[in-house]
């Protein structure tokens, strides 16, 4: 069944559900959401896991802190603007207030100021009330030696305003080269053992790793587990990558087999990217009105959420919530879990393979791969054309029944979310940027692929 045909047997659901049901929980947009539940959120219902190495007992919402707000009321993850450190005391006390208790960070979020942020947010409470995470961001080779590496996890002492860290990570694991960046970064410069060490002393109280990329790095390090006996690692785990990352990128793994592995041998998960870089909150119409019809009360954004939440061996969820709409509506979806049923998983199975008719591409808006050194905006470029596709409005042909309104919706929409010198006609294939992407795009050729299809649109030869 093409995607022509795909949208037809679908479009009778399109009525159920309003434009603001599939707003979801997506950092950068503000106001309500309206397809989330509505009503008080008790303070005493957050569900909780525990980890059996520290014996920490951990929420199972767990706050990434990567999309702070900004005094001009956007993401600092997407803007160059001060963080609005009123607001992120405001998020971080309701939080905690809901039971939330676990706080993720690292030196490369919002461009290096979400650590300064959430420390000083965080100081404002009891040292017991929330665990701290942050991260070894040694990303750039200027920062693989020991002396840079050291001074980084240093800083973020300073910066949190702590005497220890609960729970630290080597970052990325898997990027870039895959096992020749690991050695690099942590084991030619020492920089694993001497962590190791400052967990012997107590400074770190769990260790463990988030993984990006290469699946021969996630496997080497889970087989030396009884030499560094981690303590947790983070993986990427949502609906539609539980069995179809390699369709999704074909160079991801499926969160099957990394959950599989980490229950195997005991290790709790942390999750990042329940929503898929928020796609999950913005599906397609058609999907939206699925997930609304089976279960009227809740966000789209909550089942992705309940999904995440229900394995038993995960820990926590993180979400990147910049505003107080997103904190409640997940806080709904924990406090407490309503766990998956298997019909329930079988639904959301089959939404995942409707998903996949729709060419979206894998970004998550990191923005690992920018500054541009030409200065697209790649992340932007991206997204208007994964929510183009979800909207329905990039037409297969100037035959499609509203090929003049997705037309005008996809160029008008382009021009207005990314300014002309900074479009996708500007990549000359450098291809330093493909490095940087955790989720391996190939994004030049994703941007030459875009760039072809907006000049056919605007000269009508599609």
């Amino acid at each position: 069944m093409d995607r022509r045909e795909f949208l037809r047997r679908l479009g009778q659901g399109a009525a159920v559900v309003s434009a603001a049901a599939v707003t979801g929980c997506v950092a950068g947009k503000k106001g309500s959401d309206g397809d989330a539940a509505q009503g008080e959120i008790p303070t005493d219902a957050m569900t909780f896991r525990s980890n059996p190495t520290s014996g920490d007992r951990v929420s199972l919402l767990g706050y990434g802190c990567m999309r702070w707000p900004t005094v001009t009321a956007g993401s600092a993850r997407d803007l160059d603007d001060d963080i609005d450190q009123e607001e992120v005391n405001r998020l971080v006390d309701y939080a905690i207030a809901h039971g939330v208790n676990y706080f993720d960070t690292s030196p490369a979020y919002c461009k290096g100021h979400s650590e300064r942020a959430t420390g000083i947010a965080l100081k404002r409470h009891p040292r017991e009330k929330f665990f701290v995470a942050t991260k070894l961001s040694n990303f750039a080779p200027a920062t693989w030696s020991r002396e840079a590496s050291m001074a980084m996890y240093r800083n973020s002492f300073r910066e949190l305003q702590v005497d220890y860290i609960d729970y630290l990570l080597l970052h990325g694991v898997g990027m870039g080269s895959g096992m020749e960046d690991f050695e690099n970064r942590y084991i030619r410069n020492g920089m694993l053992d001497f962590l190791l060490e400052e967990r012997a002393a107590g400074r770190i109280r769990n260790l463990g790793f988030s993984y990006h990329g290469d699946v021969k790095v996630f496997d080497y390090l889970l087989s030396q587990h009884d030499r560094y006996k981690w303590d947790f690692v983070q993986i990427q785990l949502n609906y539609v990558d539980w069995k179809h990352a390699k369709e999704v990128n074909a160079r991801n793994t499926d969160a099957e087999y990394l959950y599989g592995e980490l229950d195997k041998r005991g290790i709790p998960a942390v999750i990042m990217e329940p929503l898929l870089g928020g796609r999950l909150a913005n599906v397609h119409d058609h999907i939206a009105a699925q997930l609304k019809q089976r279960r009227p009360e809740s966000s789209v954004a909550s089942w992705a959420f309940r999904f995440a939440g229900s394995f038993p061996r995960v820990l926590t969820v993180l979400s990147g919530m910049t505003y107080m709409e997103h904190l409640q509506d997940n806080l709904r979806s924990f406090a407490p879990l309503d766990p998956l049923t298997d019909d329930d998983r079988v639904f959301l199975e089959q939404t995942a393979q409707q998903m996949l008719r729709y060419p979206t591409i894998p970004c998550n808006d990191c923005k690992y791969c920018m500054p541009c050194p030409y200065g697209l905006d790649i992340p932007a470029i991206l997204l208007h054309y994964n929510k183009c596709v979800n909207e329905g409005n990039v037409p297969a042909g100037s035959q499609d029944e509203h090929y003049a309104a997705a037309r005008r919706a996809f160029l008008v929409g382009y021009d207005r979310s990314v300014p002309r010198l900074r479009q996708a006609s500007h990549c000359i294939g450098c291809n330093q940027c493909v490095s940087h992407c955790p989720q391996r795009i190939d994004i030049p050729h994703q941007l030459h692929r875009i760039d072809h299809f907006v000049e056919q649109l605007k000269r009508g030869t599609l």
